[in-house]
């Protein structure tokens, strides 16, 4: 404004006025002030807040971890949970196969001394067998030494039976073809009444070999065994026995004389041989008690073993092939029918049949019982069940 102007009442006025309208300095000092201290509490309020949004997330940081942590012990602690679950779990399993390998072993040891138990006493009886067997091989070579000279007569019977067997047939055949044509002339010889009255007296003699009866029979008997025994005599007149002769032989053949009186069944050797042995000493001493009258008839049930008797009476007996025939002093026969006709012919002749049985026949016949000198080997169980065996296959 202007100077004259201000120098006016009326500007002076105005001018009192602006000035009491506008604020004293000290309203102005305080005022900035109190805004200095709100801009201070507003900075202040600012930093207060970026230190709790510091602390904040510091404080949430630790939290993931504690969290994390606590996540990780609750898994170890399931963890160790699970672990003496299955601890518990494998002891219980280990004790139940601790038990179940105690009681195998116990049935094991059981088991296995029973196996033991069992071979022993197998191996017992087979060491059994094996010394019988041996003894038995022993004496079989003594006999095929002293006997046979140091060759197998059983492979030579068994390989020669049938051709002998049919040679001796045949020879059977021309000297029955013989004997036919001369029929008329023997019943012309038979025909006076003296030779018909005899049997009745001679069969009287009949033999009784029973221990209890004909007690200088008997002594004689066993003093032919004794001979036999204890004095072989391998180069003696024929119907004689050859052979050696054991002490089994001779019980056997006793059993069968005084206990059996001539009319029994023996347990076979288990060889025919040996059998043709007993049965050739049976034939000797029958020879030397009564002589020619004694006939001797052989029943098997093959030829081949009908070629075995003959070969081994022509080794124990000394006797040759002319005295096997149908009226000679052997007769063979492969039916028990025959036999007892030919027994009954020989009966009625005032003739001694003495029949001997191979263990072949399992069954004896009938009609051969009636007869008073019967000897019948028979054959071994086991044998038989093994044969029954065989013919099931």
């Amino acid at each position: 404004m202007n100077p004259e102007e201000s120098q006016t009442p009326e500007a002076i006025d105005e001018w009192l006025e602006q000035i009491e309208v506008q604020p004293s300095i000290d309203e102005v000092s305080e005022t900035l002030s109190t805004d200095l201290e709100l801009e201070t509490e507003a900075s202040n309020q600012d930093v207060d807040f970026n230190s709790a949004i510091i602390n904040a997330t510091s404080l949430a940081l630790e939290n993931s971890v504690y969290t994390q942590a606590a996540e990780r012990l609750t898994h170890l602690q399931q963890r160790s949970l699970d672990l003496d679950a299955e601890i518990a779990q494998l002891e219980t399993t280990y004790k139940t196969l601790q038990s179940q390998v105690s009681v195998t072993q116990t049935a094991l040891s059981q088991v296995v001394q029973e196996s033991l138990s069992q071979l022993e006493q197998r191996k017992q009886a087979l060491q059994i067998s094996v010394e019988q067997l041996e003894r038995r091989q022993e004496r079989i070579r003594n006999e095929m030494r002293t006997t046979f000279a140091g060759t197998s007569q059983d492979i030579a019977i068994r390989v020669q039976g049938f051709k002998d067997y049919l040679t001796g047939s045949l020879q059977d055949l021309a000297s029955s073809a013989e004997q036919m044509q001369l029929v008329q002339a023997v019943k012309e010889r038979e025909k006076p009444a003296p030779r018909e009255a005899k049997p009745v007296k001679e069969q009287s003699e009949m033999p009784q070999l029973g221990q209890q009866q004909f007690q200088d029979t008997t002594k004689k008997i066993r003093r032919l065994l004794d001979q036999y025994r204890n004095q072989p005599d391998y180069y003696g007149p024929p119907w004689q026995l050859r052979r050696t002769f054991e002490p089994i032989h001779a019980e056997k053949i006793s059993n069968w004389l005084f206990t059996l009186g001539g009319r029994g069944a023996l347990r076979t050797m288990g060889s025919r041989l040996q059998n043709i042995l007993i049965a050739s000493s049976a034939i000797s001493i029958l020879h030397q008690l009564y002589g020619d009258r004694v006939r001797t008839l052989i029943l098997a049930n093959t030829p081949e073993r009908l070629g075995e008797w003959r070969r081994g009476l022509q080794d124990c007996l000394g006797i040759a092939r002319p005295d096997f025939g149908p009226d000679r002093g052997v007769v063979l026969f492969e039916a028990p029918t025959a036999l007892a006709q030919k027994a009954e012919r020989l009966v009625k002749a005032n003739q001694m049949p003495f029949i001997i049985i191979d263990d072949s026949e399992e069954q004896i016949s009938l009609a051969l019982l009636q007869f008073p000198l019967w000897l019948a080997f028979a054959p071994d169980p086991k044998t038989i069940k093994d044969r029954d065996f065989d013919d099931d296959f």
